[in-house]
């Protein structure tokens, strides 16, 4: 099932989505819990982030040619930054280009939904506690993120800027994804490909992050974890490939889709 959460007559809703987008047959009760899609199709009037996330987890340096573009050792353990909760953006929002940013730069991610409260499980029973997997692209202002002098020197602050987490379209189910390190991951900017993997690079799969991030804190039913990006960052590039005002940016997941979004240059 592709889970959607959208507005329809100004109501904010979730429903069961086919790939278009138009339409979703509604759905009655939890939607990570117990529920029932129902028979009534209604008109979507606005897609939303599918889910509100009781936390915003990150792994950073978690695809082996990423690390390697960055300069960095593979992180032994999988390496945990948090994301604010006023980052989360949807499939086709505008993503804020901060006034105060020079340096902000793309990063396709499979984003895993944690769908039952997960401490101290073992990797072989980390997929169970798992709801789904969508698409989300972590936004990150590097100068913010390095530069000591602008609060950086850690991953947060530079990653926190408003509208800088698209997640979505949807929420495809754990049953429709038997293996979530076995699927094709890219991003597109203005047309061209710029990063293009598998997420059979990842350094810590999916299982192995579950398990250890619920190691050391309760993973909430209802959490995100993005997994790491791929290479082929802007930063890394020569010369860096910042986003600019009016780009187009796309990431795709294969047996996910696509996320889709505009940059805009923020008004002060």
């Amino acid at each position: 099932m592709k889970l959607a959460r959208f507005v329809h007559q100004n109501k904010i809703v979730h429903g069961a989505v086919s790939n278009d987008l138009t339409h979703a047959r509604l759905i009655a009760g939890d939607p990570l819990g117990e529920h029932v899609v129902t028979d009534d199709v209604v008109r979507i009037d606005r897609l939303l982030a599918p889910i509100v996330p009781t936390d915003i987890l990150c792994i950073g340096l978690n695809y082996a040619r990423h690390a390697a573009e960055s300069g960095s050792a593979p992180p032994p353990v999988p390496m945990l930054f948090i994301k604010a909760s006023g980052a989360l953006n949807a499939h086709m929002g505008e993503i804020p280009l901060p006034a105060n940013s020079s340096m902000v730069d793309y990063e396709a991610e499979l984003c895993v939904v944690i769908g039952k409260s997960a401490r101290h499980v073992s990797v072989e029973n980390a997929l169970d506690y798992v709801y789904g997997y969508t698409i989300a692209n972590d936004i990150s202002a590097r100068d913010w993120q390095r530069d000591k002098n602008l609060g950086g020197g850690q991953f947060a602050r530079g990653k926190s800027f408003d509208g800088f987490c698209p997640i979505g379209p949807w929420v495809v189910t754990r049953d429709e994804i038997i293996d979530p390190n076995a699927l094709a991951i890219s991003c597109t900017l203005n047309g061209q490909i710029v990063q293009q993997s598998n997420t059979a690079d990842m350094i810590h799969d999916v299982a192995h992050i579950v398990s250890s991030l619920s190691k050391t804190l309760t993973l909430r039913r209802g959490a995100v974890i993005l997994t790491g990006t791929p290479e082929g960052v802007g930063m890394a590039r020569t010369p860096p490939l910042w986003l600019k005002d009016g780009d187009e940016i796309h990431v795709d997941i294969e047996r996910i889709g696509r996320l889709s979004n505009h940059v805009r240059a923020e008004r002060t």
